[in-house]
């Protein structure tokens, strides 16, 4: 029991520890000193019994109030400037009623008028510092009584005045000292931001090269293996041809035969992963492109008992793509989808237009109803060779080739899978219009040119030509590989760019 509650005492601290600031600190100091010397003024100082008496019951009060505060403090650290407002009427009515018992006027107490005034004007600022100054006078001419035969008006008057001068000049400095400390906490806001997104830049850039080591390496090794397998190939077909069927040896031709099937397709996978792509970028009507797809697994689905619907967006615009490659990412994905559903189900193949990074994007859905994949798997599920399939079935290169391909596009590629729901896979095409085929071009509007920038010398930016008012999307920051943009890999993030404030954030050209 008693370790239950030392753990929530221990963990309530750790929340009001959080909230502490160096004011709260200055205030408790102080709570502290003026406890101990009054205290110390009732020991040392020879006075009256009765005024003896009256200090030491406002002491006791302030003691009491005190320990209230911060047991408010303790228990609700959030509502701390309530706690605070609360306490200064608190102590300015110890004050009042300590320079009262003191001698009003000719009490040395009144000090504590100015402690307060400078406290809580540092806490809340200069407005609030003003009104606590004249709250503050009104207390300490109660104080006194009104006796003005003990203090004359023009030392009064010297007193207040100073809770003024007190009030605003620490106000200020407060206000000044708690902009600053915004600005630096944004600095490093920002920085922190900048060094995530250097980061993240940085760590593309790398997974770009080490596929591209990949790629080489593996377009050699294809190479190398083609040959031989061809002539393994063809003489077991040969072979097979001239054994009797139903013996050993004509099942064993054929068992050869399956498996240099099998290598020959995972070796196209293999070069196609591996090759330099010659794309062929022509403005093509999306829909025309599923529906060839679509055609293709119609039988196939059938006989999976698998439904096969399309729910195609006809208002689409015609985008930039390579019919060709787009439809070997799309047979791909419906090819994953449907062995993702061994026992039949649904896989819905959708086209829409999609907003993101201020730019439109044409988008292809491959959705199923299957086995979904499960969280832990989602980071590797684009790596070459990575499947979740059984071994023989696949080759994990056919995710790969899909990125490759919308890549290539400068595209993106987004998937939500859930485990024992289904799969959803989105393919999105950047799309420029031709209304602002005509407007400026990023090349044109930072004057940076287009084959030679800063060094870079035969290496056209992704953007030029068709891209010039996306640029960000396709060739800096916000595109999914590598960024291509000098510009944008000297900003290491697009939204400080000029020409992405002038044409997606103010829209001035």
């Amino acid at each position: 029991m008693s370790r239950n509650i030392y753990e929530k005492l221990t963990e309530q601290w750790t929340k009001a520890k959080s909230h502490i600031e160096i004011s709260d600190t200055a205030f408790t100091v102080l709570r502290i000193i003026v406890l101990g010397g009054g205290i110390a003024w009732l020991i040392f100082t020879d006075v009256p019994q009765k005024t003896i008496e009256d200090v030491s019951q406002v002491l006791i009060y302030f003691t009491v109030y005190c320990i209230f505060i911060y047991l408010w403090l303790f228990t609700s650290p959030h509502k701390k400037k309530t706690v605070y407002l609360f306490s200064l009427f608190l102590d300015l009515s110890f004050i009042s009623a300590l320079v009262m018992a003191t001698g009003g006027f000719d009490s040395s107490f009144f000090n504590g008028f100015y402690l307060i005034t400078a406290l809580y004007s540092f806490y809340y600022g200069p407005a609030f510092g003003v009104a606590v100054a004249a709250i503050a006078a009104v207390f300490y001419t109660i104080s006194g009584s009104f006796d003005f035969d003990k203090l004359y008006w023009t030392d009064f008057s010297v007193r207040i005045s100073f809770l003024f001068l007190i009030a605003l000049p620490l106000g200020l400095l407060s206000r000044k000292l708690k902009e600053d400390k915004n600005k630096i906490e944004n600095l490093n806001k920002d920085l922190k931001g900048y060094i995530e997104e250097l980061k993240y830049v940085q760590g593309k850039l790398i997974e770009a090269e080490k596929l591209s080591a990949l790629g080489r390496l593996m377009a050699d090794v294809a190479h190398e293996i083609r040959n031989p397998l061809t002539s393994i190939g063809g003489f077991a077909r040969r072979l097979n041809e001239k054994l009797v069927s139903g013996t050993k040896e004509r099942e064993y031709a054929e068992i050869v035969i399956s498996e240099v099937n099998r290598l020959e397709r995972i070796l196209k996978d293999v070069l196609t992963f591996s090759r330099e792509a010659k794309f062929h970028m022509e403005r093509q009507e999306i829909n025309e492109t599923v529906k060839e797809s679509f055609q293709t697994f119609i039988d196939i689905c059938d006989n999976k008992s698998i439904h096969l619907e399309k729910n195609l967006d006809i208002s689409l615009p015609p985008v930039l793509i390579d019919k060709d490659q787009v439809k070997q990412a799309i047979n791909n994905l419906i090819s994953n989808a449907i062995d993702a559903t061994p026992e039949g189900g649904t896989i819905t193949v959708t086209t829409s237009m999609e907003e993101l990074y201020s730019i439109h994007y044409v988008v292809i859905e491959v959705k199923d109803t299957g086995t979904g994949i499960s969280k832990d798997k989602l980071n590797f599920i684009f790596e070459p060779f990575y499947t979740t399939k059984d071994i023989g079935i696949g080759t994990g290169l056919g995710l790969s080739i899909c990125r490759k391909i919308i890549e290539e596009h400068s595209g993106l590629i987004r998937v939500k899978s859930k485990e024992g729901k289904g799969t959803s896979f989105k393919l999105l095409f950047p799309y420029q219009s031709r209304e602002e085929d005509t407007a400026i071009k990023c090349w044109e509007f930072m004057k940076c040119g287009i084959d030679d920038v800063e060094g870079t010398l035969g290496k056209r930016c992704p953007a030029y030509p068709n891209y010039g008012r996306i640029c960000w999307a396709v060739a800096g920051t916000f595109c999914e590989g590598k960024v291509s943009s000098p510009y944008a890999q000297k900003l290491g993030d697009c939204r400080k760019c000029k020409f992405y404030q002038a044409a997606a954030v103010h829209k001035e050209i």
